[in-house]
């Protein structure tokens, strides 16, 4: 019976928060727009230059692709921590992860996203 009255006092406890935090918000940060606050400024300096023109998608491809593979080193360096323990059905899981990840490597590499030009 505990279990049950801490689950629904947790469960009203997370609505009310649900629910609360957005209103909150709103009622309390509700602030005129003024002008300053529609420059637009980067890395908190206002802009001098006229805008330099768009930045090309290659370069957030790039940085997505360095991402997964860095998130990719991170899981096998946890796998050959931990090698001995998995034993051979581990070495398949890590051979299949890289396998996955392998395959759109090649597709970036295929279509070209990897030259830096």
């Amino acid at each position: 019976m505990t279990t049950t009255l801490a689950l629904i006092i947790f469960a009203v406890l997370v609505f009310c928060v649900a629910i609360g935090v957005p209103l909150l918000s709103y009622f309390i940060g509700r602030k005129p727009m003024t002008p300053e606050k529609s420059v637009p400024y980067e890395c908190g300096m206002d802009p001098i230059e006229q805008e330099q023109g768009l930045v090309s998608v290659k370069f957030y491809k790039i940085a997505l692709i360095f991402v997964i593979f860095d998130v990719e080193t991170i899981f096998i360096y946890l796998w050959a921590v931990s090698a001995e323990q998995t034993g051979v059905f581990g070495l398949i899981e890590i051979i299949v992860f890289i396998a996955i990840l392998f395959i759109p490597l090649l597709y970036a590499w295929h279509k070209g996203d990897l030259q830096w030009e």
